[in-house]
């Protein structure tokens, strides 16, 4: 079975959210999640066990990406 990972990115309002990617987020985060219902739900344990909300001030939004893990070996 496969898992996923919910990519979590902080950019900065200035970066039109369908633009907001890894290559320009100013914060990204990532968790391993069992199912695609958790990449909606894993951000909040990234910013509950990290340092993630000081991030998102003025200026700033938060959007999650979905993406299907590749199978170890």
């Amino acid at each position: 079975m496969y898992g996923f990972q919910a990519i979590v990115l902080v950019c900065l309002a200035t970066t039109p959210t369908p633009s907001c990617d890894e290559s320009n987020a100013i914060v990204s985060r990532a968790v391993h999640v069992d199912n695609e219902l958790g990449c909606n739900t894993g951000w909040q344990e990234i910013i509950a066990r990290g340092g993630l909300r000081e991030s998102l001030r003025d200026g700033a939004y938060m959007k999650t990406l979905c993406r299907r893990e590749k199978p170890e070996p």
